[in-house]
């Protein structure tokens, strides 16, 4: 097991405190949740970041990748019919291919949610018709599955190279 040093603990970067309304604080932790699991891919080496250093086979790039496709399934409205496969990134693809594909992931679903105002309406589909939580549910439960998936990530960074920190 990697020793922690000086040189692999990151800056703790505390939880934002703007928003003066519920979307912003909805939004403000959101996007510090998102920016935070992205940092904790970023710069880990192969092929550490998709090698599984848990029983259940969970690893670093995985994480990453199975949050592009809640980020694209939930505000893109895009399908995804295997969810157990979002958790392996294609060994074609580096750690930035992944961190890029999720900043994108998330910049696309930014436009869509810069376009909503009612956090009770229904999150916009491309496909009408198809079933949709409200805004307020689908950011809601984002915050939850990427601060869940990035407490994994925490643990998983620290277990390869002994980085902490946000």
């Amino acid at each position: 097991m990697p020793s922690t040093t000086r040189r692999n603990r990151r800056r703790d970067t505390p939880p934002p405190r703007t928003g003066s309304n519920e979307t912003e604080v909805l939004r403000g932790f959101l996007d510090y949740l998102r920016t935070s699991i992205a940092a904790k891919v970023e710069g880990a080496r192969e092929p550490q970041v998709r090698t599984a250093t848990v029983p259940s086979g969970t690893n670093l790039l995985g994480l990453l990748n199975h949050l592009t496709f809640v980020e694209c399934s939930m505000f893109l409205g895009e399908d995804v019919t295997d969810w157990q496969a979002t958790f392996q990134a294609a060994s074609t693809d580096s750690v930035a291919d992944v961190v890029g594909g999720y900043r994108d992931a998330v910049e696309r679903a930014n436009v869509v949610l810069d376009r909503c105002t009612d956090l009770g309406a229904p999150v916009p589909r491309p496909q009408p018709g198809k079933p949709a939580p409200s805004i307020r549910w689908a950011l809601t439960h984002m915050i939850e599955e990427t601060g869940r998936h990035a407490g994994h990530a925490d643990i998983l960074r620290e277990l390869i190279d002994g980085t902490t920190g946000r």
